[in-house]
């Protein structure tokens, strides 16, 4: 009985040793996977605008259908030849249909107005030629002594875009990771750690915003990557 009872405690023993060596291992593997670092890297860049949209809204009144309509193509030609005379190809050139008021059908006790349809209409420019529209700008107003009644207002600005993003993606990701791994690096050596492998990866979108008001034919195109990186000795 006696012997029975050393053996037991012997191996409890070893039980306990074994399970302590165990618990060592695996409170070392723990840490060792709590050991990480989340970085963002960031790339940016300036890129000039390739293609812009140059919108001439604009509005005619008249008390019969007909002149109305005399005097919307009327204004649709002028403005499509000061396009063309600025070297603007007809086909870039497109119009939406008019949108036709009967004032007189919207009174209610006010005056009347002195002519009975008002019509507007938008003439758009689709252009890549960016720096042409940058030059033609200023002459507008050639329209106006035309008679043209321009009627810009915030739906109707002259936006500039940038398409090739495709392009430059793969670069700038590349980028992007590299300046979170340059923080990860500095962050292990003050740590006293070293860059071990990438745990998790996290591309941000990409924003394209025009560089400042004054400029928006230039845009700055950016992006942030998020990474997890292991740490060790």
């Amino acid at each position: 009985m006696l012997g029975s009872a050393v053996v037991l405690g012997g191996l409890l023993a070893v039980g306990l040793v074994g399970g302590g060596s165990y618990i060592k291992q695996a409170a070392e593997v723990w840490q060792q996977s709590s050991r990480n670092v989340t970085v963002r890297g960031l790339a940016e860049r300036e890129v000039a605008a390739d293609l812009v949209l140059w919108p001439f809204n604009y509005s005619v009144s008249a008390n019969s259908l007909s002149d109305l309509e005399e005097q919307l193509s009327n204004n649709n030609q002028a403005i499509r030849r000061f396009l063309e005379t600025q070297g603007f190809a007809p086909e870039h050139i497109s119009t939406t249909p008019p949108r036709i008021t009967d004032q007189f059908s919207n009174l209610y006790g006010g005056q009347r107005p002195d002519e009975r349809y008002r019509a507007e209409a938008t003439l758009l420019l689709r252009s890549p030629d960016v720096e042409g529209v940058m030059q033609a700008i200023p002459s507008t107003t050639s329209l106006v002594r035309q008679g043209v009644l321009l009627s810009p207002g915030y739906e109707y600005q002259t936006e500039f875009l940038f398409t090739g993003l495709d392009a430059i993606k793969p670069e700038m990701i590349a980028e992007a990771t590299a300046d979170a791994r340059n923080a990860a690096q500095q962050f292990a050596e003050d740590s006293g750690s070293q860059v071990g492998q990438i745990r998790q990866a996290t591309q941000g979108y990409f924003s394209i915003e025009d560089l400042d008001s004054y400029t928006p034919n230039i845009k700055r195109v950016r992006v942030v990557t998020t990474i997890d990186y292991a740490l060790k000795d």
